[in-house]
């Protein structure tokens, strides 16, 4: 097999983890419960689920709902976006400032915002980490987790300390923002439907969204173990070893559940915003999530959301590398969220492979994103998180209502890119590839 293309140590056939794509999920939940003591298995998972489709209409008021490019944008100095993309390595005062961006957004919507504080050894003496994690509904009795890393990597010396990670992870924090403000009003509907007692699925519905932005997932020389991943290893350990006490008006799974085994799925997004990614299915138990990335990607390009010229494109090139039959657990890479991993977690790992060419140079900065993508992934999230958590967009009566943000076409997106670029010095990428359609 070729050389790896490596951000993270990546496993190969042949490496000591290579065995894991030929067992059976059963098998390995043992193997996992005999290799790492602290897994836990989670009680509270409601397991593969077919996820109800929403209707065309339904898609169009998504997508139309909130302006689906303003908080991505880096242009806009205004955006979710802009004030994220600079340089925030761990424990600088450019990290404090993101942290506090990202927890005044997300307490803006009432949402209970934690900051977790820990110090950790590296190997430039003791650092101060702090993991952001926000929760809509505190006492639901599930959460599935979308997260990314909020630190950028750090350099000693100039001018490579200026590194701003536009894709790592600058425009994930971004989108999570964004899908947050979106669905708010959503999620405050299905609360009240569940409290009135008209959800017809109220398993699903007691599912909350959490977001959690970690803190120090970059090496700050070598990617080891000990260098690498601070703030979700001590996440990880620290709900691992957090048992939510009988009395709490939360619902609980079992008697003696630990915060950890309340996760359902753990979704992690890096090295995204670039055209053109390629990005595929890594685990067998959450293959029916990525499936279902493939199919709002897929129902949205349908719908000319993604059209250009205001016409539909179905052929556009899926940002998802087709599942084969037979496929077991791929090789993957190291990231947030393997210390999750070794404790049970079920995750779906969103990641471009091979990376983006600008990895972990000065070129990974706003020039290296293109617009229509994020737009693309914005609204792929949008779906796929409404029909995960059983989410009801209002269904506009007006075509012409429907249309309003939904008809806008990739050469507009590029024009408003190209016309604000003389006061930004950026150089946008407009590549739109057109190639073989979904698989």
């Amino acid at each position: 097999m070729p050389v790896v293309h490596t951000k993270r140590r990546r496993t190969r056939f042949g490496s000591p983890l290579s065995w894991l794509s030929q067992i059976s999920l059963p098998i390995l939940t043992i193997v996992l419960l005999l290799a790492f003591p602290h897994v836990s298995i989670q009680a509270s998972t409601l397991g593969e689920r077919s996820l109800e489709e929403l209707s065309v209409q339904a898609v169009e008021s998504l997508v139309s709902l909130r302006d689906s490019v303003k908080n991505i944008d880096p242009t806009d100095p205004s955006s979710h976006l802009s004030r994220i993309l600079i340089p925030r390595p761990a424990d600088s005062d450019n990290n404090t400032l993101v942290r506090n961006y990202i927890v005044s957004t997300l307490k803006a919507l009432n949402w209970e915002v934690e900051e977790d504080i820990f110090t950790d050894d590296t190997p430039y003496g003791t650092k101060r980490f702090t993991n952001v994690i926000a929760t809509k509904d505190p006492s639901a009795s599930r959460r599935v987790i979308l997260s990314a890393h909020f630190d950028s990597k750090y350099f000693s010396s100039f001018p490579q300390n200026q590194f701003v990670g536009a894709t790592d992870s600058a425009f994930p924090c971004a989108l999570m923002l964004d899908l947050a403000e979106t669905l708010d009003p959503l999620l405050n509907a299905r609360k009240e439907r569940l409290e009135q007692g008209l959800e017809e699925d109220d398993e699903v519905a007691d599912t909350t969204l959490q977001l959690v932005f970690f803190d120090g997932e970059e090496a700050f020389r070598e990617w080891t173990a000990t260098d690498s991943v601070y703030g979700a290893r001590h996440l990880a350990e620290k709900w691992a070893t957090t048992f939510i006490a009988p009395h709490t008006k939360r619902h609980l799974p079992t008697p003696s559940a630990s915060e950890i085994s309340t996760i359902e799925h753990l979704i992690l997004l890096d090295l995204l915003g670039a055209p053109n990614p390629f990005i595929r299915s890594a685990f067998l138990d959450t293959a029916w999530l990525f499936d279902g990335l493939v199919a709002a990607e897929r129902r949205l390009a349908s719908s000319g959301a993604f059209a250009e010229d205001g016409i539909p494109n179905p052929d556009i090139r899926s940002f998802f590398i087709p599942r084969r039959a037979g496929e077991g657990n791929m090789n993957y890479v190291e990231d947030d969220h393997i210390p999750f991993l070794k404790r049970g977690v079920s995750i779906l790992h969103v990641i471009a492979t091979p990376f983006p060419r600008v990895w972990h140079t000065l070129s990974d900065d706003a020039s290296a994103l293109d617009l229509p993508t994020m737009r693309r992934w914005n609204l792929i999230f949008r779906v796929f998180f409404a029909e995960y958590l059983g989410l009801r967009p209002e269904v506009r009566s007006s075509r012409e209502d429907r249309n309003t943000h939904s008809s806008r076409s990739h050469e507009e997106l590029v024009r408003r890119f190209i016309d604000r670029r003389p006061n930004t010095g950026l150089t946008p990428r407009l590549t739109c590839v057109r190639r073989l359609g979904y698989g």
